[in-house]
């Protein structure tokens, strides 16, 4: 999934998940090129860990 798509999916700005990445933050990624990409699985990952409060 592309940052935009993964943006629009948690109702955040694009630029909300450039911050989260460059702190090691959010969901987890990858970069191919200058691009960042994101598994759907790892999104939903970090969504479930989120509201686990992180605990798992």
């Amino acid at each position: 999934m592309t940052r935009q798509e993964v943006a629009d999916r948690l109702k955040v700005p694009a630029k909300t998940l450039a911050q989260w990445a460059s702190r090691g933050r959010g969901p987890r990624f990858a970069r191919i090129g200058r691009h960042a990409r994101y598994k759907l699985s790892d999104c939903m990952a970090w969504e479930n860990e989120q509201f686990a409060g992180g605990s798992q």
